[in-house]
C-alpha cells in the first residue's frame, strides 16, 4: 500500500507540470495564467500560422533524427572495439567519446564555434549536426557498453565455429542481444538533441533555428501563452511517438524481452 502510494505520488509529481503547461496554453488571457481564464485554442492557431515556429520545429526534428542515426553509427563500432579488442589508446578513445557527458554543452558549443570559424563550418546546418552528434554519441555508447558481455562473446564464437560469416553473426546473434540498448540510447540521444539550447545557440541564425532556441529568444522580449502552446505540441508529439513505438515494435522491446 505504501509503495503504491509512493508510486502514485511520484507519477503525479511528474504529470502535474504537464497539466499546468497544457492548461496555460488554453487560457484566453494574453499572459500566463493557471487555472486558465476561459478556454481557447487561439494560441495554437498563432503557432500553426507562424512559419518561423513550423520551420524551427522541423529543423529540430530533422536535426535530432540525423544526429541520432549518426551517433548510432559511431557508437556501435566504438563499443565493439572497446569491448572486444585491446589496442593502444583504448582508454583515451573511451575518455574522448564519453567526455561530452561531463563537459558543459556551452563550453563545447563555444569551442566548436571557434574551431568551425577557422575552417568555414559555422552557423549552418552541418555545423549544428556535428555539434549534436558529439553531445549525443555518449548516450548511445553508455547504453551499449554493458551489453557486450563475455557470454555474448562465447555465442558469437560458437556462431563463427558453426560456419556463419562475421556479418551473419552480427545480425543474427549480436544485434538481437543489444537491440534494447541501441533503441534506448537512440531515444535518449534524440531527446537530448531535440531540447538542446546551450550548444545550438552558437550556430543558429535568424533563418536557421531550433525550436528550443526559438523559444529562448522569444521569452527574452515577450511572454505569452503561445510559449505554452509550443510546449504542449511538443508533449503531444512525444506522446504520439510513444504510442507509435508501442504499436510498431512494443514497449517491451526496450526491456529486451
Amino acid at each position: 500500500m505504501i509503495i503504491r502510494l509512493i508510486a502514485l505520488t511520484t507519477l503525479a509529481y511528474l504529470v502535474l507540470p504537464l497539466v499546468v503547461v497544457i492548461g496555460v496554453s488554453l487560457t484566453e488571457t494574453k499572459f500566463l495564467a493557471f487555472p486558465p481564464q476561459g478556454l481557447t485554442l487561439s494560441w495554437y492557431a498563432v503557432i500553426l500560422e507562424n512559419p518561423t515556429y513550423i520551420r524551427s520545429f522541423l529543423t529540430s526534428a530533422g536535426l535530432a533524427a540525423l544526429a541520432t542515426m549518426a551517433a548510432m553509427l559511431v557508437a556501435l563500432p566504438a563499443a565493439i572495439a572497446m569491448t572486444r579488442y585491446t589496442f593502444p589508446g583504448k582508454s583515451a578513445l573511451s575518455a574522448v567519446l564519453l567526455s561530452p557527458l561531463v563537459l558543459p554543452h556551452i563550453v563545447i558549443g563555444a569551442a566548436l564555434l571557434q574551431f568551425g570559424a577557422s575552417i568555414g563550418l559555422v552557423r549552418n546546418f552541418p555545423a549544428l549536426l556535428v555539434g549534436h552528434v558529439i553531445i549525443v554519441t555518449p548516450f548511445v555508447l553508455r547504453t551499449l557498453l554493458p551489453l557486450f558481455s563475455h557470454d555474448q562473446l562465447s555465442q558469437e564464437e560458437a556462431s563463427r565455429d558453426l560456419g556463419a560469416s562475421a556479418w551473419s553473426t552480427f545480425f543474427l546473434v549480436t544485434l538481437p542481444q543489444i537491440k534494447a540498448g541501441l533503441v534506448s540510447g537512440g531515444i535518449f540521444a534524440f531527446i537530448t538533441s531535440f531540447i538542446n539550447v546551450e550548444l545550438s545557440i552558437f550556430n543558429t541564425t535568424s533563418t536557421l533555428n531550433t525550436i528550443p532556441v526559438q523559444l529562448f529568444n522569444y521569452v527574452q522580449y515577450s511572454v505569452d501563452p503561445s510559449i505554452a502552446a509550443v510546449s504542449s505540441l511538443t508533449i503531444l508529439a512525444a506522446a504520439i511517438a510513444i504510442i507509435l513505438i508501442d504499436w510498431l515494435i512494443g514497449l517491451d522491446f526496450l526491456s529486451g524481452s
